[in-house]
């Protein structure tokens, strides 16, 4: 038997990746239950079926895109050997995913909490929350490179930490400017030299090798 609410041939996957593009491109409160419902093929009575409402609907599709579109920043810092080599994939990989022709340009999730407005306030709050998670996750790699060596002792890893989500989030922001993949590599370059200068400044450990 059908389950009650819903059209033939509704698929509810379908349905929230066509949300999650309508709200990335859109913003919150640029998506309205009208368009959502002609997007994704569904009445509004199966819509509030499915999912509840449009704040619920909108934290289904954040949950996907972090998952699929938006998983470059944690799967660069689970899975690069090295501190500098994570905070380069997360940059670029980023990049190339903000400046995919295929998808919506830039960050969901940091463009989203920019321009969602106050009185929204769960979804304003939700959104910084995961911005604060990545910015933690960054922080939390370069704990793990300078217990490593990788990192200069005595260097405050917290500026570093906000540095680089900085240049993350800057890097979304000229995505959907239209800033093209070139010129958001040639950025990152001179991000990675911040990195190279940090070290090379940094004193030399008594006893340390003189070799290359």
């Amino acid at each position: 038997m059908a389950e009650r609410g819903r059209p033939r041939g509704f698929d509810r996957d379908v349905a929230l990746r066509r949300a999650m593009d309508m709200f990335w491109r859109h913003g919150y409160e640029g998506v309205s239950m009208a368009d959502l419902t002609a997007a994704m093929g569904i009445a509004a009575p199966s819509l509030y079926a499915a999912f509840g409402s449009k704040e619920a609907l909108f934290r289904e599709a954040i949950a996907l895109y972090r998952a699929t579109d938006g998983s470059a920043t944690r799967r660069a810092l689970d899975c690069e050997r090295t501190a500098r080599g994570a905070i380069e994939a997360m940059l670029r990989d980023n990049a190339d995913a903000f400046t995919d022709p295929s998808l919506p340009n830039g960050c969901f999730v940091i463009l989203g909490a920019i321009n969602t407005a106050p009185e929204h306030e769960g979804v304003r709050a939700h959104l910084l929350d995961l911005h604060k998670e990545s910015c933690g996750l960054i922080l939390r790699r370069l704990e793990q490179g300078a217990a490593a060596g990788e990192l200069p002792q005595g260097v405050d890893l917290g500026p570093v930490a906000g540095f680089y989500s900085t240049v993350l989030a800057g890097l979304s922001i000229k995505a959907r400017d239209g800033t093209g993949r070139r010129e958001m590599h040639a950025i990152i370059d001179h991000a990675m030299a911040a990195w190279d200068a940090m070290v090379a400044a940094a004193p030399k450990p008594a006893g340390a090798a003189s070799g290359g």
